[in-house]
């Protein structure tokens, strides 16, 4: 994984420095809250409902155990002994108190981490693929871009004060694990015609109050271009973007209003203009930090392992746990291995000191020292050796982190929502609990299949309710809390917004709608084999809604 350089280093620092000045001149009342607002927010602290949040950067997803072992750190003497997974690589710790922030952020730096531009403005974290480098089926890994795009943007001095705030993520499979399609600039890996490898480019996707996917504007970017192509796509945006409403500034607002082909016809008139002016990505440069990323020497291996087949044939719970949370690797006799932050009746995404701990160890002894967080809020051990997997999931058990739902109906992405979030309008935590405790970890859960369902507790949309087979968002209405929900949205790439089934249900009926969905697709899905998505996609909304709302 990528390691610090000298300016990196002394970047960070800088900041730390400069943050704990402006967190002093705070408490003394140099500066007012309005003033250390932007203050605060560049450095990834947000003020919560009951406390402050910081919010810390996970560029593309990847840590090393001696990061993940800071993390528990931080959430053991700062925290309450836990810390939150977002749905764009990040870890929040919920309840620091202002006067630590400048230490934790000191404390991160010692292990190349930080919060800068977590908030604000300007090119946030840039996220990927959680099995990149490893998945079988990837053309090449996405991460080495991420991390140019991740040095260039970062104090970028044009694009460091947009309309608002940037999201870009980067996939290198044509499955989708990384939603480029619901982000501002989505960059797929592709192969052309002529063999060569570059990006198919989104633009205008997001989720919010304002949801859209994004539009392919390029079938093919050349490596050598991709700063600069992504230059005129910030350009075009920055110039254009709304500044005088919020709620319209995004680039998706520039998109819709104008025109996907207008938009495209502007980024390349931009892209042509500016072309020998931009930063060309030379190979060297690539290939220099390509090698940060190289796969590690894992030791050959049969294709087969005798340990791991014996113990899936005598062991039902290992057999399901390996059918749920492991996936094919691109060496032979290797898995990836999913970590599930999703235990029945649990908190979507949580993770105590203890587990993380636990998920170093693990990754030190069983997995070349990586670790990776998924946008669905789980962990993921990315070069297990089958050999070693019966022990894993021995270990695993041990820490309470071997539920086998990855993808399941319990396999909940929730966002904090009311309990801890200003913004919120409902909760979505007790939601996301009690549907896991509806379903369960049996065989139940199992006969249901592959089934997403997203919880949001607001419209601006964190738990990505619009992309999930079945969403949840919610609202307040007089009051109370009212949970809408979206049926047929997915994130990959066959991304769909969901269409609202009608009107919403109160906290006391929302579990029961969501089981009323979820036995409508068993009654009339044509096997095991359809699963939630193409049973909607081929019969539409009408059986869904008229038992919903016939129930009601």
């Amino acid at each position: 994984m990528y390691r610090y350089d000298e300016f990196d280093a002394a970047f960070v620092a800088e900041r730390v420095a400069q943050f704990k000045d402006q967190v002093g001149r705070r408490l003394s009342g140099e500066l007012t809250e309005e003033q250390f607002r932007p203050l605060r927010l560049m450095n990834g602290v947000y003020l919560q409902l009951h406390a402050y949040m910081l919010r810390i950067a996970i560029p593309y997803g990847t840590l090393s155990s001696r990061q993940v072992r800071k993390l528990a750190h931080i959430a053991r003497r700062y925290d309450k002994g836990y810390g939150h997974f977002t749905t764009r690589q990040n870890i929040q710790f919920n309840w620091p108190a202002l006067a630590d922030c400048p230490a934790i952020l000191s404390e991160l730096a010692s292990v190349e981490m930080h919060a800068i531009q977590t908030s604000g403005n300007d090119v946030r974290n840039i996220t990927s693929d959680h099995f990149a480098g490893a998945a079988a089926d990837e053309i090449e890994d996405p991460r080495p871009y991420c991390e140019i795009l991740r040095q260039w943007s970062s104090l970028h001095p044009e694009f460091s004060f947009l309309p608002r705030k940037f999201k870009i993520a980067v996939t290198g499979a044509a499955r989708d694990r990384a939603a480029v399609q619901v982000h501002d600039i989505g960059y797929q890996i592709v192969r052309n015609a002529q063999g060569e490898i570059g990006f198919a480019c989104y633009v205008g996707g997001g989720l919010g109050r304002t949801p859209m996917v994004g539009h392919k504007i390029r079938d093919f970017v050349p490596k050598a271009d991709l700063l600069a192509y992504t230059s005129a796509i910030l350009s075009i945006y920055n110039l254009e973007g709304r500044r005088d409403n919020k709620f319209k500034a995004r680039i998706k607002i520039l998109v819709h209003e104008k025109g996907a082909d207008v938009i495209r016809a502007e980024v390349e008139d931009e892209f042509a203009r500016n072309r020998d002016q931009a930063v060309t990505l030379p190979q060297a440069e690539i290939d220099r930090i390509r090698a940060y990323f190289a796969l590690p020497d894992l030791p050959e291996r049969p294709a087969r392992s005798t340990a791991f087949d014996a113990r899936r044939a005598k062991d039902a719970a290992f057999a399901r746990f390996v059918d749920q949370n492991v996936v094919a690797h691109k060496i032979k006799g290797y898995g990836i291995v999913t970590i599930s932050l999703k235990p029945i009746g649990g908190i979507p995404g949580d993770a105590t000191a203890e587990q993380l701990d636990a998920a170093a160890d693990l990754a030190e002894r069983y997995s070349q020292d990586e670790v990776r967080v998924a946008h669905e809020q789980n962990l993921v051990l990315p070069h297990v050796a089958l050999d070693d997997l019966p022990a894993l999931f021995d270990r695993l058990v041990e820490q309470q982190l071997a539920t086998a739902n990855v993808g399941l109906v319990t396999d909940i992405i929730a966002c904090p929502g009311l309990d801890y979030c200003a913004l919120a309008t409902a909760r979505s935590i007790p939601v996301a609990q009690r549907i896991s405790e509806r379903f369960g970890n049996g065989t139940r859960a199992r006969e249901i299949g592959d089934l997403k369902i997203n919880i949001s507790g607001c419209i601006n949309a964190c738990g990505h309710h619009h992309v999930g087979h079945i969403g949840i968002l919610g609202l307040e209405k007089k009051r109370v809390e009212s949970y809408q929900i979206t049926i047929g949205g997915s994130a990959d790439e066959r991304c769909a917004l969901g269409e609202v089934t009608g009107p919403g249900f109160s906290s006391d009926e929302i579990v029961d709608a969501i089981e009323t969905l979820v036995d409508t697709y068993l009654k009339i899905r044509t096997s095991r084999e359809e699963d939630f998505l193409a049973a909607y996609r081929r019969v539409g909304m009408a059986p869904f809604k008229e038992a919903l709302y016939e129930r009601a």
